[in-house]
């Protein structure tokens, strides 16, 4: 095993452990936590089959090596996830201009 893939294991297991405090702790719900629990353990996974990823990534026809090929796609993940919380955060700022109107309205006939 390379030092490079003994070091990434290393931070995931860093990163399992803090997920499992904070869900001891309440800091996250159940949703929340299968969901990193299962992103960690797929990236875990990466970091042991490179080798395999690199394999499959030449037989694809690309020229980049796996960890290229995986940082490209958690690029475009993170971007994604960016592009999905905007979108978020701009439907709860339009729920709370209405309810702070509907709040307002009824305020101004309460006077």
């Amino acid at each position: 095993m390379f030092t490079q893939q003994i070091i990434g294991l290393i931070v995931i297991a860093y990163f399992l452990i803090r997920l499992y405090s904070q869900k001891k702790k309440k800091q996250i719900n159940a949703n929340e936590f299968y969901f990193w629990l299962v992103f960690w353990l797929i990236a875990g996974s990466a970091v042991l089959l490179l080798k395999q990823i690199d394999l499959l990534v030449r037989n694809l026809g690309f020229t980049a090596s796996g960890i290229d090929v995986l940082l490209y796609l958690a690029v475009v993940m993170l971007f994604y996830s960016v592009f999905r919380l905007r979108i978020r955060m701009a439907r709860m700022e339009q729920d709370i201009t209405k309810v702070v109107r509907k709040i307002a309205i009824k305020d101004e006939n309460n006077n």
